[in-house]
């Protein structure tokens, strides 16, 4: 009878585990129909510290993983979301868009533009259109994720590099 309950306690856990999973195209990023400018307006009725821009590849495995893994948790995406607006960029596409300062131009342009040259690269702006601070690879996991939002949201980045905030983190 023992082995039955630790049984269906392991079961479970492992499905509460998953419950917490969910569509990061549904509950991450937020639909956006390409003008950057437009949308900081949106961010500031709303409330939002800035905008979050996760640029990607289609085929980058380190992109894929972040989706899998990270971005899919509820707890990273009901922190992330309720702080910013968040959208994804492809860094060769060629969907047109408007940048922060009303410039037309397209996802790749406007990729090379932010500098971004290697993915996954999440780069957080003001509520101007202003880059505060980026972070290009993957989180190691959701724990390092969520500390990179406490970083902005809190204003760390003023003062201290990434790395630094987190020392400071795992030694409280």
């Amino acid at each position: 009878m023992a082995r039955f309950l630790l049984g269906l306690i392991l079961c479970l856990g492992a499905f509460a585990v998953q419950a917490e999973s969910r569509d990061v195209q549904q509950y991450f990023f937020d639909q956006h129909l390409g003008d950057f400018k437009a949308e900081l307006d949106t961010a500031k009725k709303g409330g939002k510290q800035g905008i979050l821009l996760m640029f990607e590849m289609e085929e980058c495995p380190f992109c894929h993983r972040m989706k899998q893994t990270i971005l899919n948790q509820s707890e990273v995406q009901d922190y992330y979301r309720k702080h910013f607006l968040i959208f994804s960029v492809d860094t060769e596409g060629a969907n047109a868009l408007t940048d922060f300062s009303g410039k037309e131009t397209t996802e790749k342009k406007f990729a090379l533009e932010q500098r971004v040259r290697a993915t996954p690269t999440f780069v957080f702006y003001d509520l101007s259109g202003q880059p505060l601070t980026r972070f290009t690879g993957a989180a190691k996991d959701a724990k390092e994720f969520m500390a990179l939002g406490r970083y902005v949201v809190e204003g760390a980045y003023k003062t201290l590099p990434f790395a630094k905030y987190r020392q400071q983190q795992a030694g409280q």
